[in-house]
């Protein structure tokens, strides 16, 4: 080897990146940076797997490939890069696709998905089985196949109708479908045992929120009432509408279903009107219809005093004493959250002192609510 080609190497030397991933044992760059050359150094031998050293290190046990003058180059300047060890990443749900509701723990599709694409999926496909038509009253049927290069192929089925649906997907039906077939098959693959949130019909199935249970047992039942005639009868004395908001006093003198008696005092109270005969017109500056109107304008009055709560409140209950508390299931959300999270027991208290100025026992149903959400919303 001349010492113009001993000269030019140990210039290309000293421009390549030498990285140390052990004692003794090292990383040399290629020029071109596409790929890394092993190089040993120890008192005993020095080796390198480029193809110049293959070549040359029979006819020259001495000979030193540029790779291995990069590495002795950083070794007497100390301008070596050390590397560190990772763990391999492992497939993992984030929490960001896990939703609460009432202390039951949903994921998300797009979190399967997710899931499914760091564990290797390969294939997704959706084969629709039965079309909504109104024979098979618009049910549509789709199964779904993941196939995985590691854990293999599963199948399963999903179905929407307008029975499992709400008012706005059932326009949807088989789009519907084919997304539950294919959360129910990603499932399986991805070893999830929480059940998918779009696989719910409803989310009222798992909120058990009383309160929405009794607005909407009162609506039926204010649906179901039936209208009463509010024409005054004859001699029945005329009220106001407009004193009490529309709640009329002659439901006073109606019979209640229960007590079919109920009224029949004040009808009582009316003189006996006599058909054949009329009453006497009294002279001009009479003031005997006096007292007919004080009892009219006394007991308007008592009515609106009555049905005052009615403008007022409303329908509200009238105070804040039949707010309901926070129950089971939310008291539970809420201490699942806070392990998640990383939030103790005293935390937990300071947060609602300083959010609701009360103790986390004490919280109402719609403040427990909106203290999980602000749980799930934190980082």
């Amino acid at each position: 080897m001349t010492m113009k080609q001993i000269q030019d190497r140990n210039e290309k030397a000293q421009e390549l990146r030498v990285v140390q991933i052990d004692e003794g044992w090292f990383y040399v760059e290629s020029s071109e940076g596409k790929i890394c050359y092993k190089v040993m150094i120890s008192d005993e031998k020095k080796y390198c797997t480029c193809a110049d050293y293959a070549a040359n290190i029979n006819k020259d046990p001495n000979f030193k490939c540029k790779h291995i003058l990069a590495v002795l180059n950083c070794l007497s300047t100390g301008e070596i890069e050390t590397v560190g060890h990772f763990d391999r990443r492992k497939p993992k749900l984030d929490e960001r696709f896990i939703k609460s509701i009432e202390g039951k723990d949903f994921v998300l599709y797009s979190g399967l998905l997710d899931l499914a694409h760091q564990k290797g999926l390969l294939k997704l496909s959706v084969q629709i089985l039965q079309y909504p038509t109104p024979e098979n009253k618009n049910w549509a049927i789709c199964t779904a196949t993941a196939e995985s290069s590691q854990f293999g192929t599963f199948v399963d089925v999903g179905d929407a109708s307008p029975d499992n649906c709400n008012s706005k997907i059932s326009r949807h039906l088989i789009r519907m479908a084919s997304t539950r077939a294919k959360a129910r098959a990603l499932r399986d693959l991805t070893n999830i045992g929480m059940c998918c949130l779009e696989e719910l019909a409803d989310l009222d199935e798992v909120t058990g929120n009383e309160t929405m249970a009794n607005t909407r047992e009162t609506k039926s039942k204010k649906a179901g009432s039936p209208r009463t005639n509010t024409k005054p009868a004859e001699g029945a004395k005329p009220t106001n509408p407009g004193s009490n908001g529309g709640n009329s006093a002659d439901k006073k003198n109606e019979p209640h279903p229960d007590n079919p008696n109920q009224g029949k005092s004040e009808a009582k109270q009316e003189p006996p009107k006599s058909e054949p005969t009329k009453p006497p017109v009294p002279p001009q500056g009479s003031t005997k219809a006096e007292p007919s109107t004080k009892t009219k304008t006394t007991a308007n009055a008592e009515t609106r005093g009555s049905n005052g709560g009615n403008n007022n409140g409303g329908n509200s209950n009238g105070g804040s004493g039949n707010v309901p508390k926070m129950s089971e299931a939310q008291k539970r959300a809420v201490h699942n959250l806070s392990r998640r999270r990383g939030i103790t027991v005293e935390e937990l208290e300071q947060m609602a002192l300083k959010t609701y100025n009360v103790s986390l026992d004490y919280l109402s149903s719609q403040d427990a609510s909106a203290f999980i959400r602000q749980l799930q919303s934190a980082a």
